[in-house]
């Protein structure tokens, strides 16, 4: 009797064993028609490096580890003293390049007034040139008139020497006033000449001055760089750097982990994408906070799979080609009705558990 009753339970362990998966099973079933999940996610913030714009040694660190800080606020310092003096080199070259651009607006004047008279020379040997004619075609008149009564013995030779000497003197004093005219023209060009060069002198200068400014302005700028402040509110993470290190441009030294609401990034595997679109509500779960559910919404997804963007993606066109399955990151925001104390403990790196509600 007693094996029967063993028998009997037995078949009702099984029997409520199978039950309980068949309807597990079915649950399972049921809600994947209308959900999909993952394990393979992480919280995602923005991580901003802390990059130096200028070489040279760290004088002094304002902040510790984790420490949490403002935007503006200052992390560190580098010696300034090389760049102050460049900063004063470069005042001084400015210095330098508006007085030779004073000068150059001097000359300027110069030429100008210079032009002047020279264009008033030009037309007074005009006017002087005008009156030699009239005065030559008076002497030449009287000379004939002259030159007539002389031959008819009406006056004297004297008195006809007088009026030929009359003539060539007004002939001669139109000569020597044309090359004057000629000589002032000339000496109208080459001042033009110096003048318009003068006027590039000018430019040159002005731009010399604009060069002057460029640097200064650059040499404030290193001068600023030596102070070297945070770009974004947040927590610092941990600092590699001590008072006398020497930092280089481009040099990652440590992160601040914006304090900006965090996001998911989800791998879910390509054949689990067929019914996923953006706006769809989410589940998360955090493992280090299980007994929390945030809310969420499917925000996007990349462009490709997490493969392609390895350091050395993976080349299947081998005569070795094996399917594998591959992953496609989808980015997924919390949504505003969180706990927003909740959220603050989150940190990047957190592995989390996603259900995407399909319906």
């Amino acid at each position: 009797m007693e094996k029967k009753k063993t028998n009997k339970k037995f078949i009702f362990i099984l029997s409520a064993l199978v039950i309980l998966g068949v309807t597990y099973g079915v649950f399972k079933y049921v809600h994947s028609l209308k959900h999909e999940e993952t394990d393979d996610a992480q919280i995602e913030k923005n991580m901003n490096p802390i990059i130096p714009r200028v070489t040279g040694y760290v004088t002094k660190v304002y902040v510790k580890d984790n420490d949490f800080v403002k935007k503006g606020d200052t992390l560190f310092t580098i010696d300034n003293s090389d760049y102050i003096v460049k900063l004063e080199d470069a005042k001084a070259a400015l210095a330098a390049a508006e007085g030779n651009y004073d000068v150059s607006k001097a000359d300027v004047g110069s030429a100008e007034a210079n032009i002047s008279v020279s264009e008033a020379n030009v037309l007074s040997a005009g006017g002087n040139i005008e009156t030699a004619r009239i005065r030559l075609t008076r002497a030449t008149n009287d000379f004939e008139r002259y030159n007539n009564l002389y031959k008819n013995h009406s006056i004297t030779k004297q008195q006809f020497e007088q009026a030929e000497a009359a003539k060539l003197e007004a002939e001669n004093q139109l000569k020597i006033l044309q090359q004057q005219q000629r000589a002032t023209a000339y000496q109208k060009s080459v001042t033009i000449a110096k003048s318009n060069v003068t006027s590039k002198q000018t430019s040159v200068a002005a731009a010399n001055i604009k060069r002057a400014q460029a640097a200064v302005d650059a040499a404030k700028l290193n001068v600023d760089y030596t102070v070297v402040t945070a770009s974004v509110d947040g927590q610092i993470s941990k600092i590699g750097i001590q008072p006398g290190q020497v930092v280089q441009p481009g040099q990652s030294l440590f992160y601040i982990i914006g304090s900006q609401n965090p996001w998911v990034i989800a791998n879910f595997k390509e054949t689990q994408l067929n019914k996923m679109i953006a706006g769809q509500k989410v589940t998360i779960k955090v493992d280090a906070y299980p007994d929390t559910e945030f809310n969420g919404t499917v925000a996007s997804f990349s462009p490709a799979t997490g493969a392609r963007f390895s350091i050395l993606p993976p080349d299947n066109a081998t005569g070795n080609f094996v399917k594998t399955i591959q992953r496609l990151p989808v980015k997924i925001t919390l949504d505003a009705g969180n706990d927003t104390e909740k959220i603050k403990l989150l940190r990047p790196g957190m592995n989390v558990d996603v259900d995407v509600h399909l319906n």
